[in-house]
């Protein structure tokens, strides 16, 4: 009997995100945070994992984050075009973003004031209501989400 061939030792990677963007009376849901000692802001969602769907990811990772239960409402966006990860540039991004509702109160505290961390560590999170005249591609961090930032802006609000 034969050995398997052995797998090949894969350095670059797809990092697949999905995320959610959730718009109340005018004003969209963000998400500040610390990683890396670095302050972003970010729409809600997070990482693909292994078995799972994009719209279970996103379901996750709302029950996860704002303890709030959601529907997909519709997709919204895809990435189209090359993007490293900005921790780490042998992994090229794909986000996936979609528009979704709650089913639920959220439970958890949400802002209207940047950066609003109880300790400012990294893994520290805070939502934050971005109204509408506030919305642009400056108040992102990453490109992807300057990019769907200026679409929800021409499209939406």
């Amino acid at each position: 009997m034969t050995e398997p061939a052995p797998l090949m030792k894969i350095d670059k990677i797809f990092n697949v995100r999905v995320y959610g963007i959730l718009i109340e009376d005018e004003a969209v849901l963000v998400s500040d945070e610390i990683h890396f000692d670095r302050m972003i802001t970010k729409f809600p969602g997070g990482g693909l994992e292994f078995g799972e769907g994009t719209t279970d990811c996103l379901i996750r990772e709302f029950k996860e984050e704002l303890e709030v239960d959601i529907a997909i409402i519709s997709h919204f966006y895809t990435v189209d075009f090359f993007q490293p990860n900005a921790f780490n540039p042998k992994q090229q991004v794909i986000s996936i973003y979609y528009l979704v509702k709650t089913l639920g109160e959220v439970k958890i505290e949400v802002t209207t004031t940047p950066f609003q961390f109880k300790e400012t560590i990294n893994g520290s999170q805070v939502f934050r209501w971005l109204q509408k005249q506030e919305l642009n591609s400056d108040a992102f961090t990453f490109p992807i989400d300057k990019r769907v930032a200026s679409l929800l802006k021409e499209q939406l609000l």
